[in-house]
């Protein structure tokens, strides 16, 4: 299916820091699975990109998961419009990347292996967990690809801590064990963050071990979608310091934080060229 959009490159996307589970696997073509699904999606121009959906499937999952219903147009043309000239050309260079809605869960675990991780390390580990306990499919795309579901919070409730271990995961293997159990027991019920106000949300999260302010933030942000968040990596403690003398502002644009800090993210780690 065809989407046409200004606000919507899958490059872009893909390199934002926020999913682990897009690869490129051609020119400007790249596989997603998300919720159990496989799909790719192509951009075949700066403003249309072919997803390979049916249109009620794009209706009924995918409008939702790439949050089409936001207005992103209006959040870029403020910044490029406002004062602050860094927001300006980060908004403009990375206008075309959306906070996806992904799965409450998958991100809670993705964001407690991301700790002391590169991104590359990170897709590594969360695949190895997918073919150790996720589910083995077949997607009917071309001549069929194989790929592994995300595993349920079930499945790693039950997992040991040695099996975790070999999968390269080191000190994060009891968080990730403590965190599945967490919501199996619903002491962390992540559905129900979604509805909560931020502050609420985080502060539940950060009640499970292994969940600091910087993990909780990428959890709100990715996987609950509050995005007035705000993580602050490595790649955005930069930007706090090298371009505003850690005197920025983030209630300035409060309601939409979390978009300004991927333009950020996204402009400041390819100013560095990485």
């Amino acid at each position: 299916m065809l989407i046409r959009s200004k606000n919507f490159n899958i490059a872009q996307i893909a390199n934002s820091g926020q999913c682990f589970r897009m690869n490129e696997i051609s020119e400007n073509k790249f596989s997603m699975i998300a919720y159990g699904t496989y799909i790719e999606l192509e951009q075949l121009d700066e403003e249309t990109v072919n997803i390979s959906c049916s249109e009620e499937d794009f209706h009924e999952r995918w409008v939702e998961y790439f949050d089409f219903k936001y207005d992103y147009d209006r959040i870029v043309k403020e910044l490029i419009q406002g004062k602050d000239q860094f927001l300006k050309a980060a908004a403009e260079y990375g206008k075309g990347i959306r906070i996806l809605k992904q799965e409450p869960f998958e991100m809670l675990i993705s964001y407690i292996i991301s700790q002391n991780k590169n991104i590359p390390s990170i897709k590594n580990c969360i695949e190895r967990i997918c073919e150790r306990y996720g589910e083995k499919r077949r997607s009917d795309q071309g001549e069929g690809v194989t790929y592994y579901t995300f595993p349920s919070p079930d499945r790693l409730a039950k997992a040991s801590a040695k099996d975790l271990r070999e999968l390269k995961l080191g000190y994060r293997d009891e968080y990730i064990i403590n965190a599945a159990q967490a919501v199996v027991q619903g002491e962390l019920p992540l559905e129900k963050l979604m509805g909560c106000s931020f502050e609420e949300a985080a502060a539940v999260l950060k009640k499970i071990r292994g969940i600091g302010n910087k993990v909780a933030n990428c959890i709100l942000l990715y996987g609950l979608h509050h995005i007035e968040a705000f993580p602050v990596d490595v790649w955005i403690a930069k930007v706090l310091k090298e371009i505003y003398d850690n005197r920025f502002d983030v209630k300035i644009y409060d309601g939409y934080a979390g978009i300004v800090q991927q333009y950020m993210f996204y402009y400041m780690r390819n100013l560095k060229g990485v």
